[in-house]
């Protein structure tokens, strides 16, 4: 098989998303870059995936040495139980076409993004890297899970048949900047972070679906990036690694809940509407895979020393990183008053309304909205008609 000769060609699919922009940032602003290396951070705008013939386009358009795959259909819980057939064949497509252009254009090393959703459901835990196959998956994302694991087969048939050295990453639940936050279709998270601003805004009960007793384990996404970028230059197996916090760090939904409900300083009953105060959560909605508890000892193996943002401390109490400062508010608010609606006022109330979720996403996200991306007018523009519509 072909060797590296010269710097990398890094192709990022998926590279608007919440781990693409994490990798980007480390890449641009933290040294991730080496020189002379090119990085090319591709969107669902820039190609169809689950098209071959595009998906050769874009390999002989860029030439990339290196692959970070990360484009996926990707969703909630609830949206996964509604559309299962359709993670199934779309996430094949991408998979199948993204491995195999890459192995025809002499691609040197691919690190495609697995989740923990793709182990047994029915297993003992911790679970670790050599479990992946070891039986189905929790029903309620099985077509999502099936199609990642195939990634895994995917790369080990390509080193046992031609050598390659592409591999995965297997993270637990990532949060940061640039999630998705559409209720319907988030993960746990962000669209608990816009459910409560929500119920905070309309004065109305914050409703949970579930029990609130699922256990996970959270990445933060520059962490994430960080140890993407380790994998990609340093990690030489084939066999898959889990980038994960220990198993220490997990925590319950209602934990994350409690942080976010004391993030927004929410003082309203936290229950569904339609119930009655003393049933804290809607129990008639899923909860999904109750436990995934993920080891990180072969993470830890070869870096020891990684330092994990921490999303709590001490076993029952939760902390989020802190509130943007004046300054950061002050540009935001000034630039949402310049976007044309003439109601300084009422874009100062939406800009503060905006605190509660800097302070959930900390100070990376209101780094990005008060200082990198200030003089945005479009960005604004779109950030004062969401706070309008929401």
């Amino acid at each position: 098989m072909e060797s590296q000769t010269g710097p990398m060609r890094v192709l990022v699919t998926g590279g608007s998303g919440l781990v693409g922009k994490a990798i980007q940032r480390v890449v641009t602003e933290e040294g991730g870059a080496r020189e002379g290396e090119k990085w090319i951070f591709l969107s669902s705008k820039d190609a169809d995936l689950t098209n071959t013939a595009v998906t050769r386009a874009i390999f002989e358009k860029h030439r990339p040495t290196h692959v970070i795959h990360l484009a996926a259909m990707v969703g909630g819980l609830f949206r996964h139980l509604r559309q299962n057939l359709d993670f199934w064949r779309v996430n094949v497509a991408i998979n199948d076409n993204v491995l195999q252009t890459a192995h025809e254009f002499g691609v040197v090393k691919v690190v495609s993004c697995l989740s923990t959703c793709i182990f047994p459901d029915e297993t003992t835990y911790p679970i670790n890297e050599t479990m992946i196959h070891n039986g189905p998956p929790h029903t309620s994302n099985s077509g999502y899970a099936y199609a990642k694991r195939m990634v895994d087969v995917h790369n080990r048939a390509l080193f046992q048949q031609y050598g390659r050295k592409y591999t995965a990453i297997i993270p637990t639940n990532i949060f940061g900047p640039h999630d998705n936050f559409n209720i319907d279709d988030a993960h746990v998270l962000p669209a608990l972070v816009h459910k409560t601003y929500k119920a905070k805004r309309d004065g109305t009960a914050l409703e949970v679906w579930g029990s609130g007793q699922g256990l996970r384990q959270f990445i933060y996404s520059l962490d994430l990036a960080r140890l993407y970028l380790w994998v990609l230059r340093e990690y030489d197996e084939v066999e898959p690694i889990i980038l994960s916090v220990g198993e220490e760090d997990e925590i319950t939904v209602k934990d994350v809940v409690d942080a976010i409900v004391e993030a927004f300083e929410f003082t309203g009953p936290v229950i569904e509407p339609h119930r009655t105060p003393t049933e804290q959560y809607d129990t008639s909605k899923s909860d999904g895979q109750l436990k995934k508890t993920a080891s990180n000892a072969k993470l830890r193996s070869y870096r020891p020393d990684f330092t994990f943002t921490p999303f709590r401390t001490g076993k029952h109490h939760t902390y989020l990183t802190p509130a943007c400062d004046t300054s950061a508010l002050s540009v935001i608010t000034a630039d949402m008053a310049s976007t044309g609606n003439g109601d300084t006022e009422l874009s100062k109330r939406r800009a503060i309304g905006l605190q509660p979720i800097m302070r959930v996403l900390g100070n990376e996200f209101c780094y990005l909205l008060g200082t990198k991306v200030k003089h945005s007018m479009a960005l604004f523009a779109m950030m004062n008609t969401w706070m309008t519509n929401h």
